[in-house]
C-alpha cells in the first residue's frame, strides 16, 4: 500500500492512501458475499440469490458504499501503522465519499485522502527571566475579631421582649405574604411573589438582610400589628423576573426577641473550639489566615508568570485535543452542579450544549497551552516528581479516602502530574523576577453589591428557626469563617 504524507494545519498529518487493485476487488467480493448470505428475497433461498438479482434489488451504490467504508477504515489503520504515526483521536476522511463511490471500480486502484491529529510541537520562545508583577495578599488583623464576634452572635440566646416596638438589632417573628408589580404602575393587579410567603418566620432586623425596604418597614411595629410594607427588588437580582420590580408585603408581627450575647472569654472559646483558652483560639486563627494569605500570594505569582509564559508559547493545537479539553471542562462543571443539588439534565440540554462548548473553547485552548508549555519546560530542565514523593502523597490520599472506591493507578497518575506541575511552576518563580504590589493594584477588588448579597425570601416551610447553636470548631476553625458569611436563609 502506497502512502504519502503531508503536514497540515492544527497539528494534523494528511495521508494520501493508494489501495491496490487486488484489495478493492477482494473487499467488494467479500461485501457481495455478506449481502448474499443475509439477503431475504422471495423465491430464493438464503445465500442462493444470483448476483444480478441481488444487485438489482439492493443497488450497486449500496454495495460500493459498504465496500468503501471497509476499505477506508482498514486502509487508514494500516497506513497509520505502516508510517509509525502516533495519532490521537479518530482519523478523518478528507476526500468526498460521494466522489469515491462514483470513482470506485473493483479491481482498479483507489486513492483517497485522510487526516490524523498528532501531538503538537511546542515552541517556547522564552521561559526564563520574566519580569512580572503580582498582588501580595496580607492577612487582615481585624478578621479574627470579626469572625469571633460573628460566632458569638450565632451563639447568642434569644430573649422575648415585651412593652416596646421593634427596632434594628431585634429578631422578629412574623407572618408575611408578598406581591410584586410587573409594570411601573402600582395600581395594576399585582402578582404573588414565588416563595414570598411564610408563617412564624424569624427575621433578623438588619438593613442588609433582605430586599431594600422590607426590614426598615418593620421597625416601629408592635406585636400583634399588621402592616403593608413597600419594598423594591434590586437590579440585578437572582430571579430576573423580579429584578427592579416594586413589591408589597403584608406583615403581621407576632413576637419580638433580642439577642443576649455570651461573654467572649475562655469558656466560650472552649464551646466554640477544641482550644482551652481564647488566646489559643486567636493564635490558631491568626496562623490560619496568615497561611491563607501566603497561599493566595503564591497563587497570584504563579498566575502572573503563567500569563506571561503564554505570550511566548507557540503551539498549533489539534482539534482532537481542544474537543477533549472542552469535554473535560463541561464534565467537571456538571459534576460540581450536581453536587450542589441541581438537575444537570435540565441545565445541559441538547440546545444549550453546543453553546456551552463554544463558550468553553477559548479557556480550553488557554489551559492546553499552559499545560503543554509546562510539560515542555519539565522535559528541557529535567524537572519531575520523584517516585518517593509520589508514593508518599498517594499513600496519604488513599488513607484520607479509605472509605471510597479509588483507583490507585489513576490516582498515582494524577498525583504525579500535580506534583510535577508544582515543581515546574516553582522553578519558573525561582528563575524569574516577581515584584509584589499591594492587593487591588493590578485588578481592583470588586466589592460585592449589597443588592446581590441580599438573601431571597424563601418558600414557606423551608425553614426551621433555631434559637441557639453550639458548633465545635476544627483546630484551624474553618467553620467559624463560613459562619461569618451571610446568615440570612437562602
Amino acid at each position: 500500500m502506497k502512502v504519502t504524507q503531508e503536514k497540515l494545519p492544527a497539528s494534523q498529518i494528511g495521508l494520501e492512501i493508494e489501495i491496490t487493485p487486488e484489495m478493492t476487488k477482494q473487499t467488494y467480493e467479500k461485501v457481495i458475499k455478506n449481502f448474499t448470505k443475509d439477503a431475504n428475497i422471495p423465491g430464493f433461498r438464503k445465500g442462493k440469490v444470483p448476483r444480478p438479482i441481488l444487485l438489482q434489488r439492493i443497488g450497486t451504490a449500496r454495495v460500493k458504499a459498504a465496500a468503501l467504508e471497509e476499505i477506508i477504515q482498514d486502509g487508514i489503520e494500516k497506513a497509520v501503522k505502516q508510517e509509525n504515526i502516533q495519532a490521537i483521536g479518530q482519523p478523518r476522511l478528507r476526500s468526498s465519499f460521494e466522489e469515491l463511490i462514483n470513482n470506485y471500480e473493483p479491481g482498479k486502484a483507489l486513492i483517497f485522502s485522510a487526516g490524523v491529529d498528532v501531538e503538537p510541537k511546542v515552541n517556547l520562545v522564552k521561559y526564563t527571566d520574566f519580569e512580572v508583577k503580582a498582588e501580595e495578599v496580607k492577612s487582615d488583623p481585624e478578621k479574627v475579631d470579626t469572625v469571633l464576634e460573628s460566632q458569638r452572635q450565632e451563639m447568642g440566646t434569644l430573649i422575648p421582649v415585651e412593652g416596646r416596638a421593634a427596632q434594628i438589632g431585634d429578631v422578629a417573628v412574623v407572618d408575611f405574604q408578598g406581591v410584586y408589580f410587573k409594570g411601573e404602575d402600582e395600581t395594576a393587579e399585582p402578582e404573588p411573589i414565588p416563595g414570598g410567603e411564610a408563617q412564624d418566620f424569624q427575621v433578623e432586623l438588619q438593613e442588609d438582610k433582605f430586599i431594600p425596604g422590607f426590614v426598615t418597614g418593620m421597625v416601629g411595629m408592635n406585636p400583634g400589628e399588621t402592616k403593608e410594607i413597600s419594598a423594591q427588588f434590586p437590579d440585578p437580582y437572582a430571579n430576573e423576573e423580579l429584578a427592579g420590580k416594586a413589591a408589597k408585603f403584608t406583615v403581621t408581627l407576632k413576637e419580638i426577641k433580642e439577642k443576649e450575647l455570651p461573654e467572649l472569654n475562655d469558656d466560650l472559646a472552649q464551646e466554640m473550639s477544641d482550644f482551652d483558652t481564647l488566646a489559643e483560639l486567636r493564635a490558631s486563627l491568626e496562623e490560619r489566615y496568615e497561611k491563607e494569605a501566603a497561599t493566595k500570594t503564591k497563587a497570584n505569582k504563579q498566575e502572573a508568570l503563567l500569563a506571561e509564559l503564554l505570550k511566548h508559547v507557540e503551539v498549533d493545537l489539534p482539534e482532537t485535543m481542544i474537543s477533549q479539553e472542552v469535554d473535560q471542562m463541561l464534565t467537571q462543571t456538571a459534576m460540581r452542579l450536581s453536587q450542589q443539588g441541581l438537575d444537570v439534565k435540565k441545565l445541559f440540554t441538547q440546545d444549550i450544549i453546543p453553546q456551552l462548548r463554544e463558550r468553553s473553547r477559548p479557556e480550553a485552548i488557554e489551559r492546553l497551552k499552559r499545560s503543554l508549555a509546562l510539560i515542555e519546560i519539565g522535559k528541557r530542565e529535567s524537572i519531575e516528581a520523584t517516585p518517593e514523593e509520589i508514593e508518599a502523597r498517594v499513600t496519604e490520599l488513599m488513607q484520607e479516602y479509605a472509605d471510597q472506591d479509588v483507583d490507585p493507578e489513576r490516582l498515582r497518575a494524577v498525583v504525579e502530574n500535580e506534583l510535577s506541575t508544582e515543581k515546574i511552576v516553582d522553578w519558573l518563580i525561582e528563575h524569574s523576577s516577581v515584584e509584589l504590589v499591594p492587593e487591588g493594584t493590578l485588578t481592583p477588588t470588586e466589592e460585592a453589591s449589597p443588592e446581590l448579597e441580599a438573601a431571597e425570601l424563601v418558600p414557606e416551610g423551608t425553614l426551621t428557626p433555631t434559637e441557639e447553636a453550639s458548633p465545635k470548631l476544627e483546630a484551624a476553625a474553618p467553620e467559624i469563617e463560613e459562619q461569618n458569611g451571610e446568615s440570612t436563609p437562602e
